[in-house]
Formats: C-alpha cells, structure tokens, sequence
C-alpha cells in the first residue's frame, strides 16, 4: 500500500474498533500470525512490517530515515488512509518503540498502547552495564555509525539473525522451521541488514536524545497502556519493567509471562485476551 510514496506492506482485516499491530527485530509482521485472527473476531485488524523490514520500503537515507517519530507519523497516515482517524497500537520489541513514540506525539489519535518486552530507549541504554552488556550486544554492534555491522553480518546473516530467533525463545514449538525460514529470508537481503542497522543506530543517536527531552520534561502517556514482559526466572533483569513503565504511564496495567522474548508467538492466546482487556477498556 503507498503511503506518502513509500510502499508498506501490511494485512488488513476484521471489522470494530482498530488496532494497530508492530512487531520486532528481526522479524516482519508474520509475528503476528495467531493473534491477529483471533482479534479480528473482534476488532479492525492492520499488520504491516516496518519501514525497511520484510516487504516495506524505508522511509529515507540513513539512520534519520528510522526517527521513531517519522515512522510513527507515516503509520498514523497509513492507519487514516485505511480511515482510522483514532486507534489503538500494541507493538513488540522495535514496533513497540515505535508505538511508545506515536503515542506521546499523537495521543489525539492513539486510544490504548500495549509495548510487549521492551522499555523506552532512554531507559534501556540507562540499565546497561557491566555483564549484562553481554547479552545486549547487538545495541552496540548494529549502532556503529561505519558499515563495519553491514559487513559482519553479511557473510553470514543466516547465523546471526538465527541466533536470536534461536535463543530469544524458550518455547520450541513457538516458531515452526517454516516460519523461521521465513523470517531468514526476509533479514538476510543487503537491503534489509542495512535498514536494521540504521534502525538501531536511529535508536542510539536519535531516539534516546527525544526520550530524554521527553523525561526531562516529565511529558507522560494519556492513555491506558499495557506493559507485557517475559518472566527473566533465575536471571535478574538489569532493570525493573514495572517501575520503568511506572515512570511512563500513569494508567498503566503489566502482565509477566512465563516466556522468552517473543511474546506474540510463544503466548499468543494470553497476548489477544490481555489486547482485548486494553481495548475494550
């Protein structure tokens, strides 16, 4: 679908109140594969993949081209082509960051925001030190500002974006080889590595200044929103999803889930019912 001359691919379907659904690195908006049917049942349902993933086109040159504040205004006018002048937003990991910046820009249009397994930029980059650096170290690597990423992850992008896919999962039967096939095909094209990469340098450079400002000037979300996240078991998160979002959204609600990263996939009747029990709030 052209928006604003860039083409987004994106599902549509159901009939009621809308909701957007975002979803996360390094995936397209096959993510939503179980939750999206069961609300459509309920509500109009639009998936699209994010500017520069799977089959959408990015939105400009270089890491300005992945702003969170410019992708959110483009699937704003997405969602009003589709005519939805109001609507809800839940997002997972990279879209659930997107979703946090169209909400505290455009809470005249975003009803209800749900953000599964992710805390805002500023907040995220704050909590990292010491081991647990470890375990994000693909922040740092895709955010260098020289293709030094690019180059790394090209002679092997299968190994790479499988490892996450591979050990971000602690259900096995969460994502069938049919689909994680899917999503291999889809990030290993030079074209995509490249948007990933600049979508996070986005995030290092960009980004986190706006949701410092953003912080500095105790700006809040006026809407309800859900805040979902993995229970981390036996290893201690570097930071408290609760308190963060706490910081954020004075009508907050939070579910833990016993769980790896991809919330979507690996629970998807809880995640419907807990977007159901948002929306319908």
């Amino acid at each position: 679908m052209p928006v604003g001359g860039h083409e987004t691919a994106c599902d549509v379907g159901g009939a009621g109140s809308p909701v957007l659904l975002l979803h996360g690195f390094p995936q397209t908006r096959l993510t939503w594969r179980t939750v999206a049917p069961r609300l459509a049942e309920r509500f109009a349902v639009v998936c699209p993949d994010l500017p520069g993933y799977g089959d959408s086109d990015r939105l400009g040159d270089g890491p300005e081209g992945f702003d969170k504040s410019l992708i959110a205004d483009h699937l704003v006018a997405l969602m009003k082509s589709l005519g939805h002048d109001r609507f809800a937003v839940v997002g997972h990991d990279r879209g659930a960051l997107v979703a946090f910046r169209a909400a505290l820009n455009r809470p005249d249009v975003v009803t209800h925001l749900g953000v599964l397994d992710v805390i805002p930029t500023v907040d995220n980059w704050a909590a990292l030190g010491g081991p647990a650096g470890v375990f994000a170290f693909h922040l740092y690597l895709l955010a260098q500002p020289s293709d030094l990423p690019e180059r790394l992850i090209g002679a092997d992008p299968d190994t790479f974006f499988g490892h996450f896919l591979d050990t971000w999962t602690k259900e096995p039967d969460a994502m069938t080889a049919q689909v994680r096939a899917a999503y291999l095909a889809a990030t290993r094209r030079p074209e995509v590595i490249h948007a990933i990469c600049d979508d996070y340098r986005a995030s290092a450079f960009i980004d986190a200044s706006q949701d410092e400002n953003d912080q500095r000037t105790g700006r809040t979300l006026a809407m309800p929103v859900l805040a979902a996240w993995q229970d981390p078991g036996a290893t201690p998160l570097p930071f408290d999803p609760q308190q963060v979002w706490s910081s954020w959204a004075p009508y907050l609600r939070t579910q833990i889930l016993p769980c790896g990263h991809f919330l979507p996939e690996e629970r998807p009747t809880e995640i419907a019912a807990a977007i159901v029990s948002l929306v319908s709030s």
